[in-house]
């Protein structure tokens, strides 16, 4: 959740939304310097939100939709386990 708190890695999981983008495409379709835009890519990478594979000098970034489910899950149990009424006190 940490790594999702900063509005810029938002920004980057949203312009992922619809697939896989090159690293040059993120940089300028998010108007970021490159160096700011890895520290970005490098958090979510290891929080395990995205995926990257490299192409020749490219690389290609990607949401990963198995940790994605998993926080969709978890969420949704927050969400249902949050509406019960507090036991009565003693």
């Amino acid at each position: 959740m940490r790594s999702l708190a900063e509005p810029i890695r938002l920004q980057v999981v949203q312009a992922l939304q619809h697939g896989e983008r090159c690293v040059c495409d993120l940089t300028s379709d998010l108007d970021l310097a490159q160096s700011k835009l890895s520290f970005h890519l490098k958090v979510l990478k290891e929080a395990g939100l995205i995926r990257a594979r490299q192409e020749g000098r490219w690389i290609y970034y990607r949401l990963e939709p198995s940790t994605l489910l998993l926080l969709r899950d978890w969420l949704g149990q927050l969400a249902v386990a949050c509406q019960s009424p507090a036991p009565p006190c003693a």
